[in-house]
C-alpha cells in the first residue's frame, strides 16, 4: 500500500470511510476535527465508520491533522505528493498545486485506495482573518474486494464487462485506465464523421441538416466574437432554455454538446449497475465505461422492430440510458412506456438529441418534473447544424443538475456557444426548427418510398428520426462502392446489437435522395454472385 500509517487505531471491521484532510500549516486541530465532524453529519455519515484519515507526506506532522486522527481513533495515512498528484480529482486547485505538489490534498488521499467519493472537498468555514478556512475535507468509501475484481492501482477493476452487480461509481476510476477497455466488441468511439472527414462524398452518413447553420445564427454567432475579452456569462442562454421548456433555470446545466453531458453522467452521479439500452449512440456507454463502470446492456431486437420492453431492463438497474428517438434505429418510444422505466433510486437517462425533429416533439420528457430520477440531455448540433460550436444541455432536477455542474471546469461553454443556445430558444427559431421537422418528415416518406422498390433492402418500420436504419446482405461491400460513386453511409456494425449487415441513411432533400438511389441501385446490382449460389 502507498504511504506510511501513522499512529494505531481498531480494526476496521465494518468500517469504510477514507477521510482525506488538507491543511495549512498551523491549522488549529479543533478547526480540522469541526470540519470532519460537520461533513460526516452532514452527509449523513456515522464517525463509527470511519477507516483512517488521509493526508500528504508533508503534512504527516502537522498537530491540526495529526490531533483529528486521535481524536477520531483511526490511523493517519500519509501519502507521497508525487502519489496524490497521479489521482484525477474533480475539483483540483492550482494554488494548492503549487503549495505542496498536488492539485487536491484532501480529495486525492482520501480517493487514492478507496473506490467512491462519497462528500467533494469541503471546506472549513471562515477568513483567513479569522484564522479560519484553513483546512479542507473529503469522503471516500472503501469497497471489499468481491468475485470478478482485481485492484489496479489501488481502485477496483472489473475483468470484463459485466451486466449488474458490484462495480461501484468510483471517481478514482478518473485515472487514466491500464488497459483498453473497450478491446472486445463493437468501437465505441466511431462516429459518422470518420466516414467524410476530408472526402468529396454526399454525406448521409452524419445526421446534422444540411444548409446549416442559417445566416441568421451565423451573424448572431459571429456579434458574440467581440466579447471574448470576457470570461463566459451563461445565465442569459440557460434562462432562455428553461423558458423554452417551461422549467425553473435550476433544473438547466449548459453543456458543450451531449457528449459531455454523458462524460458527467459517468463521473458525477452513482451508479452500481448502470445499463444502457442499444441499439443506440454509443458515447454513453463509452463514458461509462472510461469512468470505471461496468456497464450491462439490453439489446432490442430486429425482430420486434427495436421496440423497448420496459421489462426486459433489471430492476437492479439504478442508471438507465436510452435514446428517444432513438439513434440508429429511428424509433421514437411512447413517453408513457418510458416513465415505467422510472423508480424511486434509478436515474433515467433520456436522449432527446433528436426530439426536435419530430414534429410536435410528440412523446418528449423534456418539460416533465414529476418524473423521479429523470434526466433529459437535448443537443443544438443536428438541427442547426451546430457540430463544430459543442452546444447542448441537461434538464434534470436541481439536485442533479447541482452534482453535474459541479463535476464541470469553469466556463464550459464558450461565449459563442452560449450566443448560438439562446439564438436557438427565440419563438422564430422554433418556428424555423418546427417547418424543418416537417419537411425532414417529408423527405423521409421520400426515402422510404425510394428503399421499398429494393427487394434486397429491409428497413426497420416506423422511422421517425432524420435518418433511417437499413438491412441488407453484404451491407460492408455496398457501402463500399457507394463511395466510390460519391455516397458515404454510416456503418452499423460499430452499434452494439447490430452487425455488419446495417447501414445507417441520413434523410436528406429529394433531388440528393434520388442520386443516392439510382447509385444504391448501381451498387447493388453490381455485387458479383458469390460462389455456390
Amino acid at each position: 500500500m502507498t504511504g506510511a500509517s501513522v499512529g494505531t487505531g481498531p480494526e476496521s471491521g465494518a468500517r469504510s470511510l477514507v477521510v482525506g484532510v488538507g491543511a495549512r500549516r498551523g491549522a488549529p486541530g479543533d478547526v480540522v476535527f469541526a470540519l470532519i465532524e460537520a461533513v460526516l453529519s452532514g452527509a449523513g455519515l456515522d464517525a463509527a465508520d470511519v477507516l483512517e484519515v488521509a493526508t500528504v507526506d508533508a503534512r504527516a506532522d502537522e498537530p491540526g491533522i495529526v490531533g483529528a486522527a486521535a481524536r477520531l481513533g483511526v490511523p493517519l495515512r500519509t501519502h507521497p505528493a508525487g502519489a496524490l498528484a497521479a489521482v484525477r480529482v474533480p475539483h483540483p486547485s492550482g494554488t494548492v498545486d503549487a503549495a505542496v505538489g498536488t492539485p487536491s490534498v484532501a480529495e486525492a488521499a482520501a480517493l487514492i485506495d478507496a473506490d467512491e467519493l462519497v462528500v467533494p472537498k469541503t471546506r472549513a468555514p471562515g477568513g483567513k482573518a479569522t484564522g479560519r478556512g484553513m483546512a479542507t475535507c473529503a469522503v471516500a468509501r472503501r469497497f471489499p474486494a468481491v468475485a470478478g475484481t482485481f485492484k489496479v492501482s489501488g481502485r477496483k477493476t472489473s475483468t470484463s464487462p459485466v451486466t449488474s452487480g458490484s462495480h461501484p461509481f468510483t471517481m478514482a476510476a478518473m485515472n487514466p485506465p491500464t488497459r483498453n477497455i473497450e478491446s472486445a466488441g463493437p468501437d465505441l468511439r466511431h462516429h459518422g464523421d470518420a466516414e467524410v472527414r476530408g472526402l468529396n462524398l454526399t454525406d448521409l452518413a452524419v445526421n446534422v441538416r444540411t444548409h446549416t447553420p442559417p445566416e441568421w445564427l451565423r451573424e448572431r454567432i459571429a456579434a458574440s466574437l467581440t466579447s471574448l475579452a470576457s470570461y463566459p456569462d451563461g445565465s442569459s442562454a440557460r434562462a432562455a432554455v428553461a423558458g423554452r421548456h417551461g422549467v425553473p433555470v435550476e433544473r438547466v446545466l449548459l453543456t458543450a454538446g451531449a457528449a459531455e453531458a454523458f462524460v458527467l453522467i459517468a463521473r458525477a452521479l452513482p451508479a452500481r449497475s448502470p445499463v444502457v439500452v442499444h441499439p443506440q449512440f454509443t458515447e454513453p456507454e463509452a463514458a461509462l465505461r472510461a469512468a470505471g463502470h461496468g456497464v450491462g446492456r439490453v439489446l432490442l431486437r430486429a425482430e420486434d422492430g427495436f421496440l423497448l420492453d420496459p421489462e426486459a431492463v433489471p430492476a437492479e438497474a439504478d442508471l438507465v440510458v436510452i435514446g428517444n428517438p432513438t439513434n440508429p434505429t429511428s424509433v421514437l418510444h411512447p413517453a408513457a412506456l418510458l416513465e415505467r422505466l422510472a423508480r424511486p433510486g434509478r436515474t433515467l437517462v433520456v436522449d432527446e438529441a433528436f426530439m426536435d425533429v419530430v414534429p410536435g416533439e410528440r412523446e418528449a420528457l423534456c418539460d416533465r418534473t414529476d418524473i423521479p430520477g429523470l434526466v433529459v440531455l437535448r443537443s443544438l448540433t443536428k438541427t442547426w447544424g451546430l457540430a463544430g460550436l459543442r452546444i447542448g444541455y441537461v434538464l434534470a432536477a436541481p439536485e442533479t443538475v447541482a452534482l453535474l455542474a459541479e463535476a464541470q471546469p469553469l466556463w464550459p461553454v464558450s461565449s459563442p456557444a452560449l450566443a448560438a443556445a439562446e439564438a436557438c430558444m427565440e419563438p422564430r427559431a422554433l418556428v424555423e426548427a418546427a417547418e424543418a421537422a416537417d419537411r425532414i418528415e417529408v423527405d423521409r416518406a421520400h426515402l422510404l418510398a425510394g428503399l421499398a422498390e429494393f427487394s434486397e433492402v429491409e428497413v426497420v418500420d416506423a422511422a421517425r428520426g432524420p435518418f433511417v436504419l437499413v438491412r441488407l446482405e453484404r451491407a460492408a461491400e455496398v457501402r463500399e462502392r457507394l463511395r466510390l460513386l460519391g455516397f458515404a453511409a454510416r456503418r452499423g456494425d460499430t452499434f452494439p446489437g447490430l452487425g455488419p449487415q446495417w447501414l445507417r441513411l441520413a434523410v436528406r432533400d429529394r433531388a440528393t435522395t434520388n442520386r443516392f438511389l439510382q447509385a444504391l441501385d448501381q451498387a447493388v446490382q453490381a455485387l458479383p454472385a458469390r460462389s455456390g449460389r
